[in-house]
């Protein structure tokens, strides 16, 4: 079974052919259903041999598809200190886009 690592967003990830990946949000205009290409591939493997990057793999590149793009639940962030009558109450959704791998190459 053919997988590649990818680096987007400041994460990696390991994916493989028909995968539905959660990634960072990617800078840029984009809808569902437009064709992303990730050139940060830092290792391939096909299952006979293992191709590592030095820290990337020159012409390697993953094609995807997305998705989905929404926004994750909310996170609650308070700020509070005792005694001084200091509270702070936020909320924050982290946007994301849901892609499908369709090649490896």
């Amino acid at each position: 079974m053919e997988f590649a690592v990818i680096k987007t967003g400041g994460k990696q990830y390991k994916v493989s052919v028909g995968d539905s990946v959660k990634i960072e949000k990617i800078i840029g205009e984009y809808k569902e259903g437009d064709k992303v290409t990730f050139d940060k591939v830092l290792l391939v493997d096909n299952g006979k041999d293992t191709t590592i990057g030095t820290p990337t793999i020159k012409g390697a590149e993953v094609k995807a598809t997305i998705a989905e793009i929404g926004r994750a639940q909310k996170v609650t962030v308070i700020h509070y200190k005792q005694k001084s009558r200091y509270f702070k109450k936020n909320g924050h959704r982290q946007p994301y886009f849901k892609v499908t791998i369709d090649s490896i190459k």
